[in-house]
């Protein structure tokens, strides 16, 4: 035992190791934009003052979602998913790989879980011993169930998931930002230098070098931050945009989608105010999301949703109005689409008249 918990504690060592690059890198870049920059080699005040304003609120701004990604706790599912005490010795006695999914889904029927496994069976975490919420995943590096799992950064050293997705993405931003103050305010000085405008000086080597790293970290932040802003307009996590969620009705990359607004709101909420600020304030608790209907027959929608076009589904977080909205733009959809089925039918039946017309009709030749 006592080995392993020592490789485990090395482990856990070397997984801050790509956290410490990030900070040393940050560190010397602030000191070669502060020092090597403005002290020696901008000779403006004016000038000098603006740049280290603009720099310290971008700085700020980004080492405050950086660490809150960092620090931000995963949030695992609540002891409501755990199987209840009856149900659990049987399922662990229970050998039988059938029988134990008829208990757990005898206890799913009480939870609000509509996602299976690619084949159909309800999903339960053996090392958790919880049956996993929707869009929740095991993370072994972690060694927790996260909820809403995104994927495990290393650059964080943490799972980035439903309690730190939005600081992750306003981390990203202000990373860009920051990137963004370095290479224009530096450009004209790297120019100055590479044109040798400038006399040599100790400082020619950190400007040159600031300015290709905080290039070369703009490009691959900006693409990693345009694909998660594409995965926020699409309610997607990264585990979803490679492999589907699995609904009763099938595998569905957009079962999550509700729209561009409310998708962008389920992560940095209703309040503008805090959208830019490394605040937690995406809605519900991550145990539950919203889902549309999709790849449905009538039937089935008339199963899944009420009279008043309220959808059958426990602990929801969107209000009547938009539930009932949702109900209407299905019935609409439904009707639509029996409105398309008639026209094309109504079509085929010209379409026949037109060729029995043309057969009866033969036509005449310059012999006749």
């Amino acid at each position: 035992m006592a080995p392993s918990h020592a490789l485990r504690c090395c482990k856990r060592a070397l997984n801050w190791i790509p956290v410490l690059f990030i900070n040393l890198v940050v560190g010397w870049s602030y000191y070669a934009y502060v020092v090597e920059l403005c002290v020696y080699t901008i000779h403006s005040n004016a000038e000098r003052v603006s740049y280290l304003v603009i720099l310290h609120i971008s700085l700020t701004m980004f080492i405050w979602s950086y660490w809150k990604t960092i620090w931000s706790k995963p949030t695992s599912p609540s002891k409501a998913f755990c199987l209840p005490s009856a149900e659990k010795d049987r399922f662990e006695r229970e050998d039988r790989a059938e029988v134990q999914q008829e208990i757990l889904k005898k206890v799913a029927k009480t939870l609000p879980i509509y996602t299976r496994t690619a084949g159909g069976a309800v999903r339960y975490c053996d090392p958790c011993q919880v049956i996993k919420p929707d869009r929740c995943h095991h993370c072994s590096t972690c060694e927790t169930c996260v909820l809403k799992m995104d994927h495990h950064c290393p650059w964080v050293n943490n799972c980035v998931g439903f309690s730190n997705y939005k600081f992750f993405i306003l981390f990203l931003a202000y990373a860009s930002l920051y990137c963004i103050v370095i290479c224009t305010t530096v450009t004209q000085y790297f120019i100055k230098f590479w044109t040798k405008k400038l006399k040599d000086t100790h400082a020619k080597f950190h400007i040159l070098f600031l300015f290709f790293v905080a290039a070369l970290f703009f490009i691959s932040i900006v693409s990693l931050l345009t694909y998660h802003l594409w995965l926020v307009g699409k309610n997607r996590t990264t585990i979803e945009a490679f492999r589907a969620a699995v609904f009763p009705n099938g595998p569905d990359k957009n079962g999550f989608s509700l729209g561009f607004s409310r998708n962008f709101c389920e992560v940095f909420g209703h309040r503008a105010e805090y959208w830019f600020v490394p605040v937690f304030s995406s809605l519900g608790d991550g145990h539950s999301f919203d889902t549309r209907l999709v790849h449905i027959d009538p039937e089935q929608a008339k199963s899944v949703l009420q009279p008043n076009g309220k959808r059958r589904s426990p602990n929801r977080h969107c209000d009547y109005g938009e539930s009932a909205i949702e109900g209407l733009r299905t019935s609409l959809d439904l009707k639509l689409n029996g409105f398309y089925l008639q026209l094309f039918n109504l079509s085929v039946m010209l379409q026949q008249v037109i060729n029995n017309s043309a057969k009866e009709t033969k036509p005449l030749t310059p012999d006749e």
